[in-house]
């Protein structure tokens, strides 16, 4: 006998799929785990760049797609912007950025 299983709603799954997207790139991962790491849970934007070696371009394009995934937030002070991880989708991060077992 077959039982239905209910999908998950489809505002939700295009809401993942959306963030699945952002986070399926390797930088972004990488600036992800920056993040979830940072000290007071933040990081100044100045404090990704040397660390990926990449250009302040180019940080900048990542954390945009990561903002507009909904999986970053951003503050100002001053002139320096912060960055930390929304905590909409916390749970789905520390899934995907959680340490590989073997």
């Amino acid at each position: 006998m077959c039982t239905y299983v209910a999908p998950l709603d489809r505002s939700a799954a295009e809401e993942r799929a959306t963030a699945l997207r952002a986070m399926a790139d390797p930088t972004r991962l990488q600036v992800l785990s920056m993040l979830r790491d940072a000290p007071e849970g933040e990081a100044c934007g100045c404090s990704l760049i040397s660390p990926l070696h990449l250009s302040q371009p180019t940080v900048s394009y990542h954390l945009k797609v990561l903002i507009e995934a909904g999986l970053v937030c951003r503050r100002r002070s001053g002139n320096w912007m912060w960055y930390s991880i929304c905590k909409a989708h916390d749970g789905l991060l520390m899934a995907v950025l959680a340490p590989a077992r073997t």
